[in-house]
């Protein structure tokens, strides 16, 4: 494994006690050039997982924290009329910025805004760039969305559209922590203590460069074979609603990719689109029949058990 990420791992673990699979996890999707969905109960360390990677990884952050009454001009920006001054003979309208200016950005409780605000990131999420009163604006390099979202059946939640669903590639959930984790984080310092001095283990441009290499991870001919296999499967197979469309198989290559490269590994293996397809394709998933109760990350784990590898 790279030196820095290694370094990053380590730090992040010793703040985020217990949970070593879901930051690899959280790392994969930024290594993959991705977004990640968070979804659990309030208070398991959804949002600080995201606070100790921007610090570790020293990336410009933002939080945005939606509600009930966030308009998209709260996310993306406002341009805002500046009178004639010394400076300029008359007056012209600037534009500020929103928080979605950021290299990373925390969308926290997602599926607590309006579907309208909850829309205003879709462009930004999958074209890196957003357009304001005609204009295109780029999004900074990298950009990398956390968004968090509490249960669906928790009080004044709007459930999101399969259509901004299927813009985070990979979806995870933190958890209870096991007892020994538990009893740590009891009798140690407060988490926000720790995050406030982090300091940062890997350069942007480091970065950049190991986003890079991840889309360059040799993919064997007989791999594609199944991951293919494991498409169709979806597609023919009568217990799902629908299959997995081809966005999701680009998304479970990009992340198998980059879990081997957090390996240290130039090849992908089987193993890897195993690891990463309960996270690619849990929130893509439902079932039909008696089976539409049936939880989707159990779904995932069935799809590898009925999917053999070639």
């Amino acid at each position: 494994m790279n030196l820095s990420l290694n370094n990053v791992i380590h730090q992040a673990e010793q703040v985020i006690v217990g949970k070593p699979q879901q930051i690899r996890f959280a790392l994969t999707c930024l290594l993959a050039r991705g977004h990640l969905l968070i979804e659990d109960l309030p208070g398991v360390g959804k949002t600080t997982l995201a606070h100790v990677l921007a610090k570790t990884l020293g990336l410009q952050f933002q939080r945005i924290q939606f509600t009930s009454d966030l308009l998209p001009a709260d996310i993306l920006g406002v341009s805002v009329y500046q009178r004639a001054d010394a400076n300029s003979a008359s007056g012209r309208f600037e534009f500020h910025p929103g928080p979605i200016f950021a290299q990373m950005v925390l969308a926290d409780e997602v599926n607590r805004a309006t579907p309208k605000a909850q829309s205003a990131l879709l462009e930004a999420m999958e074209e890196r760039q957003v357009t304001i009163e005609g204009s295109t604006r780029p999004l900074p390099e990298p950009f990398f969305v956390i968004a968090t979202q509490n249960p669906a059946y928790q009080v004044g939640t709007f459930p999101l559209p399969e259509s901004q669903l299927d813009r985070f590639m990979m979806r995870i959930r933190m958890g209870y922590p096991d007892a020994q984790a538990e009893r740590g984080l009891l009798s140690g310092v407060d988490r926000r203590e720790l995050v406030a001095v982090l300091q940062p283990q890997m350069e942007r441009t480091e970065l950049l460069t190991l986003q890079q290499r991840a889309k360059e991870v040799f993919v064997a001919p007989a791999l594609l074979d199944y991951v293919q296999a494991i498409l169709r499967h979806t597609r023919e197979a009568a217990r799902y609603a629908h299959g997995l469309s081809p966005r999701a198989g680009l998304a479970l290559l990009s992340a198998a990719r980059a879990w081997a490269l957090l390996d240290g590994r130039a090849a992908v293996l089987p193993e890897d689109v195993q690891t990463v397809l309960p996270g690619v394709a849990s929130h893509r998933l439902q079932a039909v029949g008696e089976r539409a109760k049936q939880d989707s990350d159990t779904l995932a784990r069935e799809l590898i058990e009925a999917v053999p590898i070639p």
